[in-house]
């Protein structure tokens, strides 16, 4: 055991225990509106795979990153968005 009490995956392996399943904790209301989030991401992520490749998918995901750190706008409201 560590000194923080927590067994390295090895140990438990080798003394033939088995580990609990993780508990599923509850999420307050922010942590459920990310979670939903990251669900639309990978199912965005998905379908973009899917048509274009994983290269495009990518790309696509860095360079929104880049504009949102930059503070730049994501879409062009002006024309419709495109």
């Amino acid at each position: 055991m560590t000194k923080i009490g927590i067994k390295a995956a090895g140990n438990v392996a080798q003394t033939g225990q088995e580990r609990a399943p993780p508990q599923q904790l509850e999420l307050n209301e922010e942590e459920s509106s990310k979670d939903a989030f990251f669900v639309q991401i990978a199912e965005i992520a998905e379908a973009m795979i899917a048509r274009h490749g994983k290269d495009f998918a990518i790309g696509a995901f860095v360079l929104s990153a880049k504009f949102i750190a930059e503070g730049k706008p994501l879409i062009n409201r002006n024309n419709g968005g495109g």
